[in-house]
């Protein structure tokens, strides 16, 4: 299914745009860097095209989205390169092996999308299962190319087109999760750190699971033994069940989602460990405030909610968001123990969100220590030139007199 050069058009860049980010890495083409008239409109959101520079001199092949303000993302840098089966192929072959190197099991992120030369897609493997979230229009009419080469690389029986969510809404796209091949039975039972989790890929939040608190999981994991945990924006059993894995005499997890939370029951049954686990349904807020009025306190307390702020026009209001969550949990840890906040959103850089965390602990009138700083997981590689890739950040204190 290669795509012959005739059919290629060609967009141009605007004389002040920054071609030179272009050459050195950067994968996305903004609208407003582009010259666009009529011709450029009407092509069909997924074409590849070619990228010049206002001097008409060729810098990249682009999948263009004339519905999108991420007008073109870059695909190869040479000129000759087919976007067809075998580039599918390698791309994939060159993730897996990376991730085959990194884990002993094929549980992770397989494509984390531009930093894996796939820009908008991400897949993550439960197995013999792959969930794909083709977030981008030049992937999305793509799917059957994709899915064949991801059968190909990596010998699943079964992937699961998970369309859903706001990325994908950016990109003008319908929203639709189905089964393009295999079965999918019910929950995937995971191991992660010693606990088990139950993922639900076709209902579930994203792709069922976040791989990418893996490493502070683990690290949660030493604070947790032989400590009272809570858990709250717990999800399937987050932070509560790895800290159960590790020796926590105890963990409440806190979600709003009951099928969630039932899901983490699973999870700790699973394990053998439903007698040190409990939940409490219920919006966050509430719940912590709550907890708080019953003189509750625990050794360990950890926060993972939603992103707060998505945008940068959400950034203001995420941050207070992301304050209240601190203010609100810190009168919860006893003194001398810990509080993990975790942000997930991409328009929130660490220190803009660290200063948030430390506002929120300063006016519940307690004082910490920040003892670690987390990230994602070896899965979820980080592109330099692009700061989204980059976003998830996890924030450790300890709590003072």
């Amino acid at each position: 299914m290669t795509e012959p050069s005739f059919s290629i058009p060609t967009i141009r860049l605007k004389p002040k745009a920054n071609a030179r980010a272009i050459r050195h890495g950067a994968p996305w083409v903004y609208d407003n860097e582009l010259v666009v008239d009529r011709r450029t409109k009407s092509i069909q959101p997924g074409t590849i095209a070619r990228l010049e520079d206002a001097e008409r001199h060729f810098l990249a092949l682009v999948a263009v989205n004339p519905n999108s303000r991420i007008f073109g993302r870059v695909l190869a840098r040479e000129e000759d390169e087919q976007i067809d089966d075998a580039w599918f192929v390698a791309k994939l072959t060159a993730a897996l092996k990376h991730r085959a190197h990194m884990f002993d099991a094929p549980f992770y992120r397989l494509v984390h999308a531009e930093a894996d030369g796939l820009p908008g897609v991400v897949i993550d493997r439960f197995g013999d299962t792959c969930v794909v979230q083709p977030n981008a229009a030049w992937a999305d009419v793509r799917i059957d190319m994709l899915t064949a080469a991801l059968r190909q690389v990596t010998g699943v029986s079964t992937v699961v087109m998970n369309g859903t969510g706001r990325a994908r809404g950016l990109e003008g796209l319908e929203e639709k999760t189905e089964i393009l091949t295999g079965t999918v039975d019910g929950p995937i039972p995971v191991q992660m750190n010693g606990a088990t989790y139950m993922a639900d890929i076709m209902g579930g939040q994203k792709t069922g699971l976040f791989y990418d608190q893996r490493p502070n999981h683990a690290f949660a994991q030493r604070l947790g033994h032989g400590q009272r945990v809570l858990d709250v924006f717990s999800h399937v059993g987050g932070f509560a069940l790895a800290t159960l894995a590790g020796g926590a005499t105890s963990a409440l997890s806190v979600d709003s989602s009951a099928p969630a939370l039932d899901l983490a029951e699973q999870g700790a049954g699973a394990m053998g460990a439903t007698d040190r686990f409990a939940t409490r349904k219920g919006d966050a807020f509430d719940t912590m405030a709550a907890l708080l009025e019953e003189g509750e306190q625990f050794d360990v307390v950890i926060c993972d909610p939603p992103a707060f702020a998505p945008s940068k026009n959400a950034l203001e209001k995420g941050m207070r968001a992301y304050e209240r969550v601190a203010r609100m949990a810190a009168p919860l840890v006893r003194e001398g123990g810990y509080l993990g906040l975790c942000s997930c959103s991409h328009a929130a850089d660490l220190e803009t969100f660290r200063n948030a965390c430390n506002r929120g602990i300063g006016r519940a009138a307690r004082s910490a220590q920040l003892i670690h700083t987390g990230f994602a997981g070896a899965d979820h590689p980080l592109m330099p030139q692009l700061a989204e890739s980059g976003y998830l950040k996890a924030l450790f204190y300890r709590m003072m007199p």
